[in-house]
């Protein structure tokens, strides 16, 4: 048998039934609409292309699932407030984050929050943040990966899907 000439890679998908986050949010529509407070679970899957070595392994696949699990415990039981929205004004105050939005007051115990550095708490807004979470990391550094995509779903039959591709 003729061994390959070629690089080997190889696309891994990781969708565990661990790979979740229960959180509180709203969606914003407009200046001056918005869902009401409620939560979701959230579940996460990602889709990557990697090379296989030549003992015929990608990773360790722990590294990869361990890091995912690690992005999910961070958002995990918070209420995620959108710090980009141009319709929100958030402001820090003894502990509390009070949020303006259109005519309305909203207070939010600082230790129950996350803030992040995203426009919406949609799921098109949440795989965007956790892609970009994971190609900081060593584990899923451009290069280790050549292509990476986060799904995030809020529920069956409803997600968003962000990607990066190495290739040019």
């Amino acid at each position: 048998m003729q061994e390959d000439q070629h690089p080997r890679v190889v696309r891994l998908s990781f969708s565990k039934e661990y790979l979740k986050f229960s959180a509180a949010h709203f969606t914003i529509f407009s200046a001056t609409e918005r869902e009401r407070l409620h939560g979701h679970n959230f579940t996460v899957a990602v889709d990557m292309q990697v090379s296989v070595g030549d003992d015929g392994l990608a990773s360790n696949y722990r590294v990869y699932k361990d890091e995912l699990k690690k992005c999910c415990a961070e958002l995990d039981e918070y209420l995620i407030l959108p710090q980009l929205s141009p319709h929100l004004i958030i402001e820090s105050n003894a502990g509390e984050y009070v949020v303006q939005f259109h005519k309305e007051t909203m207070r939010f115990l600082q230790a129950d929050t996350q803030l992040l550095p995203i426009r919406n708490t949609t799921v098109e807004e949440f795989s965007h943040y956790l892609l970009n979470q994971l190609l900081s990391t060593e584990v899923f550094a451009p290069g280790k990966v050549s292509e990476l995509s986060v799904t995030v779903a809020s529920g069956p039959g409803q997600s968003g899907t962000s990607s990066w591709s190495g290739y040019a």
